[in-house]
């Protein structure tokens, strides 16, 4: 099954992004992410989900999307030119020893140390996915205490027409 990025413009109201989420739940499909935030419209939302899904399923999947009443649009953008990111926050023992090493790692990565205390630093990263996981592979010998991850949020790049 192909990793699909589909971008749908709903109602900003409650309740939606649960009746999003428990369609796919209904009929056993997973959500591999979902990002929710209003638009430069603050009566619209922009939901961007990544789902794991065959063709014939994902066609599924949109055709129910689009009979939610809430639902003003749905694209499946995966083969689109897009800009896309994740942010995350990653919590890392450190020791006065390690520490120079640490603040290295996330320097060549240009991510930022946002909290330091004696016993860790938490690091934040924006990136795609594949810096996302090579960063933790890298701070993943010093002890990873924990992980947040925002999910991916992706858009169709200027000058692109999007006809979905």
């Amino acid at each position: 099954m192909k990793k699909h990025i589909i971008a749908v413009l709903v109602q900003n109201k409650s309740g939606v992004m649960a009746r999003v989420a428990a369609l796919f739940s209904r009929r056993g499909y997973n959500i591999d992410s979902i990002a929710v935030c209003a638009t430069e419209d603050p009566e619209v939302s922009r939901m961007t989900i990544v789902a794991r899904a065959d063709d014939d399923v994902l066609e599924q999947i949109t055709k129910q999307l689009n009979k939610l009443v809430e639902v003003i649009k749905v694209s499946d953008i995966t083969n689109d030119p897009l800009v896309d990111r994740e942010l995350a926050l990653i919590k890392v023992g450190a020791t006065p020893t390690n520490r120079a090493d640490i603040i290295q790692i996330v320097d060549i990565f240009r991510a930022h140390i946002v909290d330091v205390n004696p016993k860790s630093v938490t690091v934040e990263v924006t990136g795609d996915e594949g810096k996302m996981e090579a960063i933790i592979q890298m701070l993943r010998p010093y002890g990873i205490k924990e992980i947040v991850r925002t999910g991916k949020i992706a858009m169709v790049r200027g000058g692109v027409e999007n006809n979905n």
